[in-house]
């Protein structure tokens, strides 16, 4: 059994997502980030980087005690692993959907993340801030897209891997965050084949929990201000 610990938003799906695509057995433990449960030291000693999701596998592959894990990018490799599924063996194959599992870490949800924080959430808008992070996110969908282009398939090559569990989540945001997939052929045709797998459905269906009012407490614990005040804490 794992203990999934989340909240409904892109980095959360992706690994109620893998979990459904795996059909591991996993309990699912809300954490209402806009009340700050985050910060809670129970989910500090799991996440110390105080964000979602996190898991704890109670049956790790080493037999051993309990292991529990932060970050996606590792959580969706460590599952992996633990499965033999969703990632190649081949050492060029195996490299190549890794790549795009990194390129989504550092590039297409952080930035995404920005342009989403600044152009629909900041309380204060800032044209320049707006225009350098839509700008970005506009080159990353356009990596994403000739990539797509050239494989003709899926993100890391023609099978489903760890590398479209990681980025299909964030391209979700696309509307909301004003792009259209008209622009991005490519994007579209597999957003549409992913979108509709059934395990996709289900994983995009966990934890629709109520959530708290999205007021200026909320955005202290969404937005970072909250961290500061954790800073020397025991």
């Amino acid at each position: 059994m794992i203990d999934l610990h989340y909240a409904p938003t892109p980095n959360g799906w992706k690994i109620s997502v893998m979990l459904e695509e795996l059909g591991l057995p996993y309990t699912v433990i809300p954490i209402n980030i806009r009340a700050g449960e985050q910060f809670k030291p129970e989910f500090l000693s799991i996440s110390p980087n105080n964000r979602i999701p996190a898991i704890v596998d109670h049956a790790p592959a080493d037999g051993g005690a309990p292991f529990s894990m932060f970050e996606t990018g590792a959580i969706l490799i460590y599952l992996a692993e633990k499965t033999g599924r969703f990632l190649p063996t081949d050492m060029r194959a195996r490299s190549h959907a890794v790549q795009w599992v990194m390129w989504q870490m550092s590039g297409l949800g952080p930035m995404l993340g920005q342009h989403g924080h600044f152009a629909l959430y900041a309380s204060e808008k800032i044209p320049y801030a707006i225009e350098r992070y839509r700008d970005e996110a506009a080159r990353l969908y356009r990596v994403l897209d000739t990539q797509l282009g050239k494989t003709g398939a899926y993100v890391a090559g023609a099978e489903y891997s760890i590398a479209d569990i990681a980025c299909f989540p964030w391209t979700m945001t696309h509307k909301a965050q004003g792009f259209t997939l008209d622009d991005y052929p490519n994007i579209k045709r597999w957003y549409a084949e992913v979108r509709a797998r059934p395990h996709v459905q289900a994983g995009l269906a966990i934890g629709k929990f109520v959530k708290e009012p999205f007021d200026e407490e909320a955005r202290k614990n969404m937005f970072g201000q909250k961290a500061k005040e954790m800073v020397g804490r025991k």
